[in-house]
């Protein structure tokens, strides 16, 4: 754990559209160089926590404070600040652009689009390949490589930002398992590496329990947060995943995840 400044506070915060909620009186602190884990249900509120921290949605009620802003006023450096892994999607094979020409682009939230990057901004990106092991691969096609060799460039390109806060949203779907341990612990090396808060969103509570600081499990509302061990109680589970939970001696199953691979 890093100091204890908050990073990241929301205030009995709710999201969503007239109509429709989507994460409701959410109350929740994190703290600088923490790891935190975001689980819950499909449908639970987890990519809208997500698209609250990127400050592109105003909570309808409460507050959501990052860094020292209100998120409405986040600025464009302090965007800059949250390096951002999507949601997979498939990478056409024939794309023309290189791994380090997709780096880059990372360097563009810090610089604003149209300004050219120096010398120095190819060198943060050279050093954010080389944090993920991908530097001898810079001038490979970004579309050649492996899913997973693809996620670690893609994470390379947050790094870039030379953010504060790591946000990856589901780092491990469609990978095979050893991919998604792979990529798991490339995250973990980094937050301790670099010292970033991360904020890793995914439906796979067994990879990642015994890494975060902290689990937060969401269905629609804060349904609890707390050390791995306190969040994953069968009862507290039970009551979010319902019959879709299994529980073995070693791990926890939830069902309804293979429907969506």
């Amino acid at each position: 754990m890093g100091t204890d400044r908050l990073i990241i506070r929301f205030d009995h915060a709710t999201f969503g559209f007239p109509g429709v909620i989507a994460l409701q009186d959410i109350s929740l602190d994190i703290a600088e160089g923490e790891f935190v884990g975001v689980i819950g249900p499909n449908g639970s509120g987890k990519t809208t926590l997500c698209r609250a921290v990127l400050g592109l949605l105003r909570p309808l009620e409460g507050r959501l404070q990052i860094f020292d802003c209100a998120c409405e006023e986040l600025r464009c450096h302090h965007r800059a600040r949250i390096g951002y892994l999507p949601q997979k999607g498939m990478i056409d094979r024939n794309f023309p652009v290189t791994v380090l020409e997709a780096v880059m682009m990372g360097r563009y939230g810090a610089l604003g689009l149209f300004k050219r990057p120096s010398r120095r901004d190819r060198e943060i990106a050279l050093e954010a390949l080389a944090h993920v092991g991908m530097e001898q691969h810079r001038d490979t096609a970004l579309g050649h490589l492996s899913g997973g060799q693809q996620q670690r460039v893609f994470i390379a390109r947050a790094l870039a930002q030379q953010p504060r806060v790591l946000l990856l949203d589901e780092p491990t779907t469609g990978l095979d398992i050893t991919t998604q341990h792979n990529v798991v612990e490339l995250v973990q090396q980094l937050h301790r590496e670099l010292r970033l808060t991360v904020l890793l969103i995914t439906h796979d509570i067994n990879m990642i329990r015994s890494r975060v600081d902290r689990l937060v499990l969401l269905k629609t509302r804060l349904f609890a947060a707390g050390p791995p061990q306190d969040v994953l109680k069968p009862d507290i589970l039970r009551q979010v995943y319902g019959k879709d939970l299994v529980i073995t001696d070693r791990d926890m199953v939830i069902v309804e995840d293979y429907h969506h691979h």
